[in-house]
This record gives C-alpha cells, structure tokens and sequence, in this order.
C-alpha cells in the first residue's frame, strides 16, 4: 500500500512539474524497445510505464483532466521538462519506426491536446532552431539599420569634401 502511495506521490510530482505530457500506450513492445525509446527522449523528458489506476489518481491530484476516458491497455506517460516538440518528434519518429507505440494525446501548458494536435507539435522546428532563424532576422534588421543610418553620413562627408576640394581649387 506505501508503494503505491508513493508512486502515486512521485507521479503527481511529476504532472506538475512538467511542461509537458504525452500519453502513450505501449502494447506489444519489448522491453529493449522501450529502454530505446526512454534512451531516444532522456534529454527533454523521463518516459513512465504505471498502472492506469495510479495515474488517474495521480492526475486528479495534479488537476489534470486531459486523460480522463483514454486510460486503457498499456499506458506509458512521457513527462517533459525540456523542449515539447523535441520530444514529440522523437515520439513521432519512434512511432513510425515501432507501429505499437500509439500516442494517444497530450498535455501541453495546462491545454489538452489530440493525437492530431501532438503530431503537429512534431512538425513544429524547434526551439533552437526557431531562436537560430530569429537571430538571423535580428542581425539583417540591425545591418540594414546601420547602412541606412551610415548612408547620410556618408553622403554628407563626401559633399564637405567636394566642397572642400572646390574651395582650394578656386583659392
């Protein structure tokens, strides 16, 4: 009985302190498949095969009513603490290579979302990539800012001189 209290307690923990959840079922992988697919997700989440009965208590604990209903068969929760799309795409990626891993939907920020809207989630680029291509637009904005700032005063060092130049020639 302490067991499953603190399973339920280390589950709860974890809906909360998450950024993130998706909520898988696993039917019919191995367990090296498994140890892969946790291995393919450790650096953005931790992936947690529990009974469904622990984590629907876990979730009500948490407020967390996204899955209420889908809580059948195998059931496996990714909880992220990292990036959600990296995470959604290495779910989708496993997906497509092992058939029996069946994301069934998710949790992101506080919003359920669909299978469909987690799938999404994966085409999404991610987050490095995002502030890479922000970055890009950053420094382009502040060249052209600067050549546009420079251009006048460009221009008006070359009129001085040719005035300069206009003066001397007619001393």
């Amino acid at each position: 009985m302490a067991n499953k209290e603190a399973n339920v307690a280390e589950l709860t923990e974890k809906f909360q302190g998450s950024a993130a959840v998706v909520l898988t079922e696993y039917r019919g992988l191995t367990v090296a498949q498994l140890k892969e697919l946790r291995k393919s997700i450790s650096a953005d989440a931790t992936y947690a095969v529990a009974k469904n009965t622990l984590i629907k208590i876990a979730a009500a604990n948490a407020g967390v009513t996204a899955f209420d209903g889908q809580l059948q068969g195998p059931t496996a929760l990714a909880f992220v603490h990292g990036d959600p799309v990296t995470v959604a795409k290495a779910l989708r990626d496993f997906a497509k290579a092992n058939p029996l891993l069946v994301v069934k939907s998710g949790l992101l920020e506080g919003n359920a979302l669909t299978a469909d809207e987690v799938k999404k989630l994966a085409d999404l680029e991610s987050r490095e990539v995002l502030l890479a291509k922000a970055a890009g637009i950053f420094k382009a904005s502040l060249f052209k800012a600067a050549y546009v700032f420079n251009a006048p005063l460009a221009q008006a060092v070359r009129t001085v001189d040719a005035l300069r130049a206009k003066q001397e020639s007619s001393n």
